[in-house]
């Protein structure tokens, strides 16, 4: 849990854990975790949601009695990550899905419109990656935007706003739907997590029941507070 001053606090959920935990050294990784994403620039909550991840992936993989000294035959060739390098070309959120599935990795994914991206939403996104092992991020089409915000949205066009999203780190591929809901794309994708924003719960969202039966979880995320495409337009308006 982050808790800025002033009392405004966002909740960064753990990823389970299937293997039996030694959480010994946790504290340690998360802290390291969470150390190098602030020097980097980070903001609180996104660096708190790397450590999470980073001592999530610690304790999945036996925790401080799995720790053995790199050989250095081998250790600059050894990949960093438990899941097959994606490469350099963009995938496809199929692609994606099946990568993780195959390698036993747990798929995150959310949607929304997205729509002048800005740090609550980069919040979000990072904070949904820490839950896993890829994010796939589900994104309504113009068509399906105006059909739900009005003809005056979306402000930035769907092409834009896929290339933005795939700039991210913590994105892995994008997927676009053109249906009020993203239920046909949850059904193709299957994710093993289902994450949408503190404005909503699970009983407003149409799409919680396809991911149950794909067996799947909803989590939701508190948003950060004073973040909103809404009043980026409303101040943008104002200036004019």
């Amino acid at each position: 849990m982050v808790v800025r001053r002033g009392g405004a606090a966002v909740r960064v959920p753990a990823p389970p854990v299937t293997a039996r935990p030694d959480t010994c050294g946790a504290g340690d990784r998360f802290a390291g975790a969470a150390a190098l994403a602030l020097r980097a620039g980070a903001r609180a909550e996104d660096a708190v949601a790397e450590a999470v991840r980073e001592a999530g992936r610690f304790v999945e993989g036996g925790g401080a009695a799995a720790v053995r000294a790199p050989d250095p035959r081998t250790a600059a060739r050894r990949p960093a990550a438990r899941l097959p390098a994606l490469g350099d070309r963009p995938r496809t959120a199929l692609e994606v899905a099946e990568v993780v599935r195959e390698s036993g990795g747990r798929l995150v994914a959310t949607g929304g419109c997205f729509d002048l991206l800005h740090a609550g939403h980069v919040s979000l996104l990072r904070r949904a990656r820490a839950l896993g092992d890829a994010l796939i991020v589900c994104v309504n089409s113009d068509d399906s935007v105006r059909r739900l915000k009005g003809p005056g949205r979306p402000v930035v066009g769907e092409e834009d706003r896929i290339e933005v999203l795939r700039a991210l780190g913590c994105v892995d591929a994008v997927a676009l739907f053109d249906e009020g809901t993203p239920a046909a794309v949850i059904e193709r994708l299957r994710p093993d997590v289902w994450v949408k924003g503190g404005d909503y719960t699970e009983s407003d969202l149409p799409e919680a029941g396809t991911v149950r039966r794909a067996g799947g979880e909803v989590v939701i995320l508190p948003l950060v507070p004073g973040q909103s495409t809404t009043g980026l337009i409303a101040a943008a308006r104002a200036a004019l």
